[in-house]
C-alpha cells in the first residue's frame, strides 16, 4: 500500500512544491519578470479549457445537426402522434365524464332535498 498509494502522492507533492520555489525564485529575483510569467500562467489556465469548450462546441453542433435532421423526418409523425393523443384525452374525458356523473348527480339531488327542508323550517 505505501509504494501503490502514499509514495506516488508524496512524490507528486514534493515535485509540485518544488515546481512552485523554482517559479518563484526564477519570477522575483531581481531580473525576474512577473507579467511573463503572469501570462504564461493565464496560458496554462486558458489553453485546457479552451480545448475542453472545443469538445463541448463540437458535442453542440453535432446535436443541433441531429435535432435539423430529426426534425425534417418527424413532423408527419409527430402530427399523427398528437391526434391520436388528443383523440385518447378525448375518449378518457368522456370515461371520466360518465364515471363522475352519477355521484354529482346524486348530489345535486341530496343539495335540492335539503335545500327543500331549509325552506320548510322557515
Amino acid at each position: 500500500m505505501t509504494w501503490q498509494i502514499i509514495f506516488p502522492v508524496a512524490l507528486a507533492a514534493i515535485l509540485f512544491i518544488a515546481l512552485i520555489v523554482l517559479i518563484n525564485i526564477a519570477t522575483f529575483r531581481d531580473n525576474g519578470d512577473v507579467a511573463r510569467w503572469a501570462a504564461v500562467s493565464t496560458i496554462m489556465i486558458v489553453v485546457p479549457i479552451m480545448i475542453g469548450l472545443m469538445i463541448l462546441l463540437a458535442l453542440l453542433i453535432g446535436i443541433v445537426y441531429l435535432l435539423v435532421r430529426l426534425l425534417n423526418i418527424t413532423p408527419t409523425y409527430t402530427g399523427m402522434a398528437q391526434d391520436y393523443v388528443h383523440l385518447a384525452a378525448v375518449y378518457i374525458k368522456r370515461a371520466l365524464d360518465a364515471a363522475v356523473k352519477q355521484v354529482i348527480d346524486l348530489q345535486g339531488v341530496f343539495a335540492s332535498i335539503e335545500a327543500f327542508f331549509k325552506k320548510l323550517k322557515i
